[in-house]
């Protein structure tokens, strides 16, 4: 779906890649509803975007709870006048522990943001995205939703959640005007475990450990990335070469990526 005058809803768009998402969908000359439960962010987001700002609609909402994501379609249609794509970008990830250390409220906290904010957006916008001539639908899992990282279950078990959500949806959409996308992320230099409310270790200092050293992506560079996949209808996106190498190990040695994902990870588990 080329992306030239479409409106897209954008959750996440108050920081990291789902602002890049926001400022790099207006310079393709789309309308933008961007989603977040921060205030603030928003409001920086929406400073960012400067000259363009009229093309951007900000709405500050709680992914998880139903009734608020039931209420965004009619502020999105009367901002916009249409919705022709979605991108769930929103996610948190989970403390840096193990799953027998890990407490239940932290348990229910990342699949309610992570996979049900998922399903209530998809769910919501669907119907509307049915009636448009082309629309798609473009949903962010993980690096960690095809292969274990310890320390990560649960994130990892809502991501494998939201990818195979997402093959689903394609399948069952296949016949129709909506293109349905899965996007696989590696490391970004992102803030998502300050935005997660954690004091978990970054990306970074993840990358510091013994275990092969990949590049992190930039959010600008994994928007890119997103968005040029989003506009040829692309079936998955791997993001960075770390994703893309260990999309590959994973499907030849699947015992093999595990391990090596072990040993980046083992030391900040050891704490």
């Amino acid at each position: 779906m080329k992306l030239s005058g479409k409106t897209v809803v954008v959750t996440g768009g108050g920081n990291g890649i789902g602002r890049e998402l926001t400022l790099q969908l207006v310079q393709r000359g789309a309308r933008v509803a961007a989603v977040d439960i921060s205030e603030a962010g928003l409001a920086e987001t929406l400073r960012l975007i400067g000259d363009n700002a009229s093309r951007v609609s900000t709405h500050v909402a709680n992914i998880t709870d139903r009734e608020t994501v039931e209420a965004l379609p009619q502020a999105v249609i009367a901002a916009h006048g249409q919705v022709d794509g979605l991108i769930n970008c929103a996610g948190i990830i989970q403390p840096f522990v193990k799953v027998n250390e890990l407490e239940y409220s932290a348990i229910e906290r990342v699949m309610n943001v992570n996979f049900w904010g998922v399903m209530y957006m998809t769910k919501t916008f669907l119907p509307l995205l049915l009636e448009r001539p082309s629309a798609h639908i473009l949903n962010v899992s993980s690096m960690g939703g095809f292969l274990p990282v310890p320390g990560q279950s649960i994130y990892g078990a809502s991501k494998a959640a939201v990818k195979l959500l997402t093959e689903a949806l394609h399948s069952e959409l296949m016949d129709t005007n909506v293109s349905v996308t899965v996007v696989f992320p590696g490391a970004i230099a992102t803030d998502i475990s300050k935005n997660s409310g954690l004091d978990a270790p970054t990306a970074s200092e993840a990358a510091e450990s013994d275990a092969p050293k990949f590049k992190m992506t930039m959010p600008s560079d994994a928007a890119r990335m997103m968005l040029d996949g989003m506009e040829r209808d692309a079936y998955r996106v791997t993001v960075g070469k770390d994703s893309t190498m260990m999309d590959r190990l994973s499907r030849l040695m699947p015992e093999r990526a595990a391990a090596l994902i072990y040993k980046q990870m083992k030391s900040l588990l050891d704490g």
